[in-house]
């Protein structure tokens, strides 16, 4: 989501600000500004989603602190089944069973998953900015 909304802010936005800022200095520091102000918004959204997931993980109700994992490791065991037993049982016994994996349970795996990951690329990033630029900390 974040590499799509810089595409945006340095694509129709950028031309944009260079159309109607004359000085190329002063463009350029707008478009600055709303990147930074776009990874920091950016950054508070994966922070608020962090802690949604945090408090999820330590509720005293066993649903609610498992959903996640059990759909990971759902998916994962349609994963394992498909492309691991199911070969082999076709090869060695000539019969395999596979589970069909709708498109939407692999975007919940590519979140479930890259969510993560993006998640503390931006924190990392945002961390160095704030180190390096003496930005708000």
């Amino acid at each position: 989501m974040l590499s799509a909304l810089l595409s945006f802010l340095g694509g129709p936005v950028a031309s944009i600000i260079d159309k109607a800022v004359p000085d190329k200095e002063m463009a350029a520091k707008l478009k600055h500004e709303l990147q930074m102000a776009a990874l920091s918004n950016d950054t508070e959204l994966t922070r608020a989603a962090g802690a949604i997931i945090k408090a999820e993980a330590q509720s005293e109700h066993p649903l609610t602190a498992q959903w996640r994992p059990i759909l990971m490791l759902s998916i994962t065991a349609i994963l394992v089944n498909n492309y691991l037993l199911a070969p082999y049982a076709q090869l060695l016994f000539g019969v395999s069973v596979t589970l069909d994996l709708p498109a939407p349970m692999w975007n919940l795996l590519t979140v479930g998953v890259g969510g993560y990951v993006m998640g503390r690329s931006a924190e990392k990033t945002m961390q160095h900015w704030r180190g390096s630029s003496g930005g708000p900390h």
